[in-house]
């Protein structure tokens, strides 16, 4: 929603301003200008990019608009099922959860909690690793590595569709410059050809080039890619909860302090204070 609203008073200040100081609205409407800005910028968007990535960054861009689903309560019913989980482990041991970990999506324990189980990326990363924990075979600093390991790639994979948008920001001014280039082209080979005031249209219709790549790169792909960047740093912080709790407990943490350990990396913004985990934590062991 927030998005939408930038790029509304982008759209009112720039061409407000402009019909504010005279300009005729009119003389921006330039389809042939747009034509060649959008279809380079796209045809080179596709050229630089796998389909898999196109791919992404087209469901990426669609996900700027939307609400995060990464929020307080998310994170509140993440780490109360962790706490669950290492609770059952501590009680009854790592092959009790040998189960919940195989088929979450029919585990009791997934199941009370949906927001964690509808993020089906990190039910995911959750699971690989309690059934690393359950096989016994490897310590905490060969699974801390593997982690790393994972998350890294989990980084650089979610960054190409944020780069691939920057990439088109970076170019639009470039393409803006070509189109009002071939309009000067255009206006030079009409010289003497058409009228002085006709000329002047011509010139003025070349000029939009240069503003509406500039205008597109700033105004508003520059600040898609921006926004792709936040939700990707957002979407990462589920990951290094789980990594921290899992590794808290790997090291002899009760579940309580294991727990604490992963809500202490979250930003302040979305991390649940210590009381109001603990009751939340109260409130959904009796269900």
């Amino acid at each position: 929603m927030l998005v939408a609203i930038g790029f509304v008073i982008v759209i009112f200040s720039v061409l407000g301003g402009f019909a504010f100081m005279g300009g005729h609205l009119v003389t921006l409407w330039q389809p042939v200008e747009i034509l060649i800005i959008g279809g380079g910028a796209i045809g080179a968007m596709i050229v630089s990019n796998t389909p898999s990535i196109l791919k992404a960054t087209g469901k990426a861009i669609g996900g700027a608009f939307k609400p995060s689903a990464i929020t307080k309560a998310f994170y509140m019913s993440l780490m109360a099922l962790m706490y669950e989980i290492l609770t059952k482990v501590r009680k009854e041991g790592l092959m009790s959860i040998e189960g919940d970990v195989e088929e979450p999506d029919q585990s009791p324990l997934f199941q009370k909690y949906p927001e964690v189980l509808s993020d089906h990326h990190v039910v995911e990363f959750m699971t690989d690793y309690l059934r690393l924990m359950v096989s016994g075979n490897l310590n905490p600093m060969e699974i801390e590595n593997l982690m790393d390991g994972e998350l890294e790639t989990h980084h650089q994979e979610a960054h190409t569709p944020q780069s691939a948008v920057q990439q088109m920001a970076d170019g639009l001014p470039a393409f803006g410059i070509v189109a009002a280039v071939m309009g000067v082209v255009h206006v030079m080979g009409s010289v003497g050809q058409v009228s002085n005031a006709e000329l002047g249209v011509m010139i003025a219709a070349a000029l939009v080039g240069t503003f509406l790549g500039i205008l597109l790169a700033y105004g508003f792909v520059g600040p898609l890619a921006s926004i792709i960047n936040h939700k990707i740093a957002e979407s990462s912080k589920p990951f290094e909860c789980v990594k921290t709790t899992l590794l808290a407990s790997l090291n002899g943490y009760s579940p309580a302090l294991a727990v604490e350990f992963g809500r202490k990396v979250l930003y302040s913004t979305e991390r649940p204070t210590f009381i109001e985990l603990e009751e939340h934590v109260k409130s959904t062991k009796g269900k």
